[in-house]
């Protein structure tokens, strides 16, 4: 019997998948658990929608990604910090401290954890930061650190 998985069933198979399986598991588990539909032709159909939504929004999501990369692109994040003799910090400029000012002056909210810094800032001038947008966009922010 084919059915459409409604849900994740280790060993058969993952949400979405049409699949052909034993008629009596079909039926007394997958059916009965609401596990899986009968792969009728409007069920068929209906999944095959459901797809094709879903690529849309991935599509919408990588679109939205690249518009906010040149966005950032454009965009210089200025912080103040003390600093020694030498340009160096007292302190650091982590990924947070570059998040906070971002929303601040320019409203754009970006998850400190998506901002990719190998290690802390601690010297002034200008260093560019990449920033992960999306699995397949990485967009770049310049962060100028200036002296108290």
């Amino acid at each position: 019997m084919k059915v459409i998985f409604t849900s994740d069933v280790k060993g058969k198979g993952k949400k979405g998948e049409i699949k052909n399986v034993n008629d009596g598991y079909a039926r007394n588990y997958l059916l009965k658990h609401n596990l899986a539909v009968e792969a009728t032709k409007g069920n068929i159909q209906a999944q095959q929608a459901k797809d094709q939504k879903k690529e849309q929004l991935a599509q919408q999501e990588v679109e939205e990604a690249e518009k906010l990369k040149e966005t950032l692109a454009g965009i210089e994040v200025k912080l103040a910090a003390k600093s020694g003799d030498n340009g160096r910090l007292f302190g650091s400029i982590t990924s947070k401290q570059i998040a906070e000012q971002l929303k601040k002056n320019h409203d754009i909210k970006i998850d400190k954890r998506k901002i990719e810094l190998d290690e802390p800032i601690r010297s002034l001038g200008y260093t560019n930061v990449p920033v992960k947008l999306h699995n397949e966009v990485t967009g770049t922010i310049r962060v100028h650190i200036d002296e108290k």
